[in-house]
């Protein structure tokens, strides 16, 4: 059996990836959550994860972690569940959209963290936060145009890339942005997904919020 662990589902972005992931496409796995900043934590990843983050996926005695990573260890490991598009094309534009989440938008990261529970509408927003979001909207538009017949996702069916944008999805309802029909659609879509809607009410029912002044802008 996998094991992943997370931080709270309110605030690790990072730990949703994967959690989303597996959760919408049917693969077995049990969630082993971690209070982010916490002695438990830094003492349970020591055992698990030389890096000290999270997501950190278990297979046996297996630990496999970042996000890019694991994407790729699940897609071999369960082969026809459809972690990527099936076409080659596909799959390497779909990489290209993960790796440019993994590795960009950092002023959207830092202006705008991820906090399920809240409702910040316009918190954070300046010049850099809005040419993030100019590029997120610009390839989701790109995406949804070249595949709307296949289905609601950015490649049609629900993948990998879905799961990387999770967090930013959570994001832009949280601040509020306003975004284009497609996006939108795209948006809500995303939010109605079961692996979504169990991420979001697991979120809500921790009921251990950190405060303000701590640091879960690094939280991973």
């Amino acid at each position: 059996m996998l094991t992943l662990y997370i931080g709270n589902k309110n605030y690790s972005s990072w730990s949703m990836r994967p959690w989303v992931l597996m959760r919408q496409l049917g693969i077995p796995f049990e969630e082993r959550c971690l209070r982010l900043f916490t002695d438990e934590f830094r003492r349970v990843l020591a055992g698990v994860n030389p890096a000290g983050k999270v997501p950190v996926l278990v297979d046996d005695t297996f630990s496999v972690w970042d996000t890019l990573a694991i994407a790729e260890y699940v897609a071999e490991r369960f082969p026809q569940a459809g972690v990527w598009p099936a076409d080659a094309r596909d799959r390497a534009r779909a990489r290209s959209l993960c790796a440019e989440m993994h590795s960009g938008f950092s002023n959207l990261r830092n202006r705008l963290p991820m906090n399920v529970e809240a409702d910040l509408p316009g918190k954070g927003w300046n010049d850099a936060v809005a040419r993030d979001v100019e590029r997120i909207v610009a390839m989701w538009q790109q995406q949804r145009n070249e595949h709307r017949e296949r289905g609601p996702f950015l490649f049609g069916p629900f993948c990998a890339a879905d799961a990387f944008y999770a967090p930013v999805v959570s994001r832009f309802k949280t601040y509020r942005v306003a975004l284009p029909g497609d996006c939108s659609r795209y948006l809500n879509d995303l939010l109605a997904t079961t692996a979504m809607q169990a991420w979001t009410a697991g979120a809500l029912a921790e009921a251990d919020f950190l405060a303000e002044d701590e640091p879960y802008r690094t939280a991973r």
